[in-house]
């Protein structure tokens, strides 16, 4: 089916062949041709020189002069959210549908071009009024709260036990370090595997039911972690409950997506990326109080009851923002709208109703199972076959793995060397939040700033930019990490005054959240066709660094000293961070030209 341009400005955006007869609706715009490469997975790369994340799946509200005011759900191209999910299952039915044909099942001569978007409809219209893109700006601002809180309530319970840690081990008779570490770090476990199986559901259930039915797996794990009374039951409630909280990591991105055009997602992403950041520091805050003033169990009861508010603010406020989830829906609600003709220009109604397979629902189940692998296949595959995914990954792992490896030695750190309680050991976790805050406001913009300057440097007027636009500003961060390394392990080492750690862990907190968003933008734009696979990618690997890097950390303090320990844990910062932006400014281009899976220069 043919793929639309965008008529609102510049006609940028490639077209297949198939779209040769759509070129009159275009005025002068026009289009490049660009081959489609079949992926090995059996999916196809679709439009891969279109500028990062310029496309749009649904229209735009538009006000220019449009002459293509309705578009249909197939003939969208994917966005990096994801979507490639359902266009894993649409080619599949149709596939499916030419092996009928061939073993003699076809009903008809066509059945091969059984049209799987015939029964999910159109809007009506660039403005109509049920497209996410063109809802209020208060609804729109309302769906990003719910998301944001969805998106906040995790993180807390992830990082809340950490203060409560010596009192979970005394109560259920956990006795080495290590044990009692993965209490707090099996959450991140889960973090590697959920949102595997969360997103791709989302892409065919909606956002909605996955973010509700999610959020109730983890308010009642994480209610059984506070009922355990065992280190087996606690250890397997903090595990299945961080399965259930990983859903808003993987979805929330989309609902941005689906509310705002790429040009308007800035604040929004603003609000939304802050709180998975704000979390793992208000966590041990609350929970270090809780845990003096009452018990270490108020700490889940606590955190439950304020997932069990987010759930509540979510059903009430909080609408389906999925647009073939929505156009499926008033497909079905209004059959009496379409005439014989089909609505906006379809078959006529034999024709249509031939095209519309009764065993489509049946099929639809199958396919199910077909995507889910290859949303869980896809992620590997791209980890063992590209270099820019597996270099980045073991940059994000490490920065990952020592943010929570310091959750884990502060209450070690703070209430022994420096006789705090654990309510006042809650509050130097403040110092991270405060370096994830910094770092957060002061990267977005900057890089903004630096990809433009660098494309109208490189690039003639109208090109879309590069990947590489946005190595420049992860060498600020490559530096800030191991120095704040050093700055906590050498204070923590004499130990000076209680603002020396805290100094140190804000320092590498601020870098490592201009680390993060730096790897992550690249990593959309060299792959953004498969963006939610590598996000997927480099996700699973952080999340197991999360994991394990509390396990090993006090041991490493007590063989080597927090001076020692710190300066081992900085040069492998400087051997993994510093050499990455050299290579990927100097051999990203050459890498991502070679890549059936990136995008082209």
């Amino acid at each position: 089916m043919p793929t639309p341009t965008h008529t609102h400005g510049p006609c940028r955006q490639s077209t297949t062949a198939d779209d040769a007869d759509d070129t009159n609706n275009q005025g002068s715009c026009t289009p490049t041709p660009t081959p489609i490469a079949s992926s090995r997975d059996g999916s196809s790369d679709h439009e891969v020189d279109v500028p990062q994340q310029q496309q749009q799946r649904f229209p735009v509200c538009e006000t220019a002069s449009s002459t293509r005011t309705a578009r249909s759900v197939a003939t969208l191209a994917p966005e990096v959210d994801g979507t490639s999910n359902r266009r894993d299952l649409e080619e599949g039915l149709r596939s499916e549908d030419v092996a009928d044909e061939k073993k003699g099942r076809a009903g008809t001569e066509d059945s091969d071009s059984w049209d799987a978007d015939a029964d999910i409809g159109e809007w009506d219209g660039p403005n109509d009024a049920q497209n996410p893109k063109c809802w209020a700006v208060g609804k729109k601002w309302t769906a990003v709260v719910c998301v944001s809180l969805f998106t906040f309530i995790s993180p807390v319970a992830s990082s809340m036990v950490a203060p409560a840690l010596e009192a979970i081990g005394q109560a259920l008779h956990i006795q080495g370090q290590v044990e009692r570490a993965l209490v707090l770090s099996v959450f991140l476990a889960a973090y590697a595997l959920g949102p595997l199986g969360w997103g791709p559901l989302s892409e065919l259930y909606g956002r909605v039911p996955v973010l509700k039915s999610s959020n109730v797996i983890f308010l009642l794990f994480n209610l059984g972690c506070g009922l355990a009374r065992t280190k087996s039951q606690m250890i397997a409630c903090r595990f299945l409950s961080g399965i259930g909280g990983s859903a808003p990591l993987a979805v929330g991105g989309g609902v941005l997506s689906d509310l705002f055009a790429a040009e308007e997602r800035g604040r929004a992403i603003s609000v939304y990326s802050l709180m998975p950041l704000l979390g793992p520091a208000v966590g041990p805050v609350a929970g270090g109080w809780i845990a003096e003033t009452t018990t270490w169990r108020w700490v889940f009861y606590g955190s439950t009851i304020a997932c069990a508010v987010v759930q509540v603010v979510g059903m009430v406020f909080l609408h389906e923002t999925y647009a073939p989830v929505l156009l499926r829906r008033k497909a079905g609600t209004r059959p009496a709208e379409r005439d014989d003709d089909g609505a906006n220009g379809r078959e006529r109604g034999p024709e249509r109703e031939r095209k519309r397979d009764p065993r489509r629902p049946g099929r639809r189940h199958r396919m199910l199972l077909r995507v889910l692998t290859q949303a869980l296949v896809r992620p590997f595959r791209l980890l063992a076959t590209q270099p820019i995914v597996q270099v980045l990954s073991l940059y994000l792992m490490f920065l990952y793995g020592m943010i929570y490896l310091i959750l884990a030695t502060f209450p070690a750190l703070f209430a022994t060397k420096y006789g705090q309680s654990p309510g006042v050991v809650g509050l130097n976790y403040i110092s991270i939040g405060i370096g994830l805050f910094l770092g957060a406001q002061v990267c977005a913009p900057l890089q903004d700033r630096v990809y433009a300057a660098l494309k109208r440097r490189y690039l003639p007027e109208g090109r879309p930019g590069r990947p590489e636009f946005r190595v420049p500003m992860m060498l600020p961060g490559a530096v800030l990490v191991p120095l704040g390394i050093l700055i906590y392990a050498w204070t923590a080492e004499q130990p000076t005054h209680w603002l020396g750690p805290n100094l140190g862990a804000a320092v590498f907190s601020l870098g490592s959240i201009i680390g993060f968003q730096c790897i992550q933008g690249y990593i959309v734009d060299a792959y953004p066709r498969y963006a939610a696979s590598a996000v997927a990618a480099i996700t699973v690997l952080r999340s197991l660094a999360g994991f394990a890097f509390p396990l090993f950390a006090q041991t490493l303090y007590d063989r080597l000293g927090y001076g020692r320990g710190g300066t081992v844990l900085a040069a492998v910062s400087v051997v993994v961070g510093w050499p990455a932006p050299f290579l990927l400014w100097k051999y990203g281009a050459a890498l991502r030209a070679r890549s059936k899976m990136s995008a082209a220069c």
